[in-house]
């Protein structure tokens, strides 16, 4: 009997390489599996041997972090989305990040991958989504959107889940930047049951400043804009020597950063999530930056890393 050819875990590998920069996309939920500068790996990413570990580079969509008890309502709809996080009661971070998702179109810089994402009981819109990934002297940019297909307007959100690291430079060396002027106050369920200020608290980090032990799996809001409406966060290294930046333009309303503390094994600690997100957990059910597709519509987003000091 022949002997099939083993397949990596997350599929079909697609590699985007210019100006030094090479990144490389996979079929397994249109996510980044790794992402390098002349030889160093800015993106804390797996091989492919792996299951993705700990969501890295994943897709979330149509909604980001978490929902209670997965129950929303949206129009005169009241819906039930199935529980992926059962320890916690919560659906958690869409439902595309372990589908497989189709090439369609590649160059020797860019990559573009798509889904369609089929209306299902608890998410009942269809909705085609691609992801287009490029690299250049800029560093790499993830052009995102997303079609409503269907005849009802539909809620949406996006996020993507890479983790930042400086090799060489432990977390708690690492010196943070986030442009949040508020975060969310959380449950034992990480869900947010409100909002507050971190001016003057041990969670402002609107300057840079080491992140010590700081333990973070938060979302950042109310943010300080740059001037094309955009925003980014920093880590950098503790003498300035290397950076990367994680930039998002002005769709994205949030930051969620997240040090790795839950993770186990070699993960534990060993690099910083850093999440654009249009819109913070629960949302579907807050209402709270929800994006309303409606009928054939299109919603576009884009974000990136640069390397840099």
């Amino acid at each position: 009997m022949e002997k099939a050819a083993t397949r990596p875990p997350s599929g079909a590998q697609w590699t985007i390489a210019a100006d030094g920069h090479e990144a490389v996309i996979v079929e397994v939920g249109g996510g980044l599996r790794s992402y390098r500068h002349d030889g160093v790996d800015y993106v804390d990413g797996y091989g492919p041997d792996e299951i993705c570990p700990g969501g890295a580079g994943q897709v979330l969509a149509p909604w980001p972090n978490r929902i209670r008890d997965g129950q929303y309502t949206f129009g005169e709809r009241s819906l039930q989305l199935t529980l992926t996080e059962p320890d916690r009661n919560n659906a958690i971070h869409g439902l595309v990040n372990w589908v497989p998702w189709e090439l369609v179109e590649q160059s020797a810089d860019a990559v573009t991958v798509g889904y369609d994402l089929p209306p299902t009981p608890g998410y009942p819109w269809p909705l085609r989504l691609r992801s287009r990934f490029s690299v250049s002297a800029d560093g790499l940019r993830i052009a995102y959107e997303a079609t409503n297909l269907g005849g009802e307007a539909a809620p949406f959100g996006y996020s993507m889940h890479p983790y930042l690291q400086l090799p060489g430079v432990p977390v708690e060396e690492l010196s943070l930047r986030v442009p949040g002027r508020i975060r969310t106050l959380l449950d034992s369920r990480l869900l947010p049951v409100g909002a507050t200020a971190v001016a003057g608290t041990e969670y402002d980090f609107t300057e840079p400043r080491p992140i010590g032990d700081a333990v973070l799996d938060l979302a950042f809001g109310d943010l300080l804009r740059d001037a094309d409406g955009g925003s980014s966060v920093t880590l950098a290294a503790p003498d300035g020597s290397a950076a990367v930046h994680v930039w998002a333009d002005r769709e994205f309303g949030w930051w969620q950063v997240f040090t790795g503390d839950t993770l186990t094994g070699e993960r534990h600690r060993r690099s910083v999530a850093v999440e654009p997100m249009t819109c913070p957990a629960d949302a579907f059910r807050s209402g709270k930056d929800v994006i309303t597709l409606e009928p054939g519509t299109t919603w576009r987003g884009a974000w990136g890393v640069r390397p840099g000091v």
